[in-house]
């Protein structure tokens, strides 16, 4: 991998070649404010999928449209780094992105210009770790690659490499 890349951009040295550094995993929930509960099963649905401690995340202001008071509970996190980054990696390169429904890959216009990639799961039983049975609401989340990628070509490229399963765009529109 390191070499494909390394020939591709004609870098001076094979430490320019960019790399994955973390993987953060963020779920915000509705209706946290009426109902703590939901914040605590947001918390352990992203302890099983990682395979590492999620935290919840907390209100930054008060917002009386929302009923929404500082520091409240409003959503869970996790940010993945080393092997679990590339274990998670793997898991949804493999097994979870295929459960997708009429799954033809993942768009390649969500970059977002210095090299970090973000895409969005509308639901979180695609993921082997959550039981069907036990899940009484359906949340998406966001998972965001940030690479040491200077541009989008460049994370795109490594992405690639590491088995993302990106769309064809030029194959659809003929």
């Amino acid at each position: 991998m390191v070499s494909a890349l390394h020939k591709k951009f004609n870098y001076k040295s094979v430490m320019q070649v960019p790399r994955l550094t973390k993987i953060c995993l963020n779920q915000g929930i509705n209706g946290a404010v009426g109902d703590k509960k939901l914040v605590d099963i947001a918390v352990d649905e992203m302890t099983r999928i990682a395979g590492q401690k999620a935290i919840a995340t907390l209100s930054k202001k008060d917002i009386s449209n929302f009923k929404l008071r500082k520091h409240m509970p409003i959503g869970a996190r996790v940010t993945l780094r080393g092997v679990n980054m590339y274990e998670f990696l793997d898991r949804l390169i493999a097994v979870s992105l295929p459960r997708v429904r009429d799954f033809k890959g993942v768009s390649e216009k969500s970059f977002d210009g210095r090299g970090n990639y973000t895409m969005g799961v509308t639901e979180q039983i695609i993921f082997p770790e959550i039981d069907i049975d036990k899940v009484n609401k359906i949340t998406g989340m966001d998972i965001t690659f940030v690479t040491t990628a200077q541009t989008n070509e460049e994370a795109y490229e490594l992405l690639k490499e590491l088995g993302m399963p990106f769309k064809n765009i030029k194959k659809d529109n003929q």
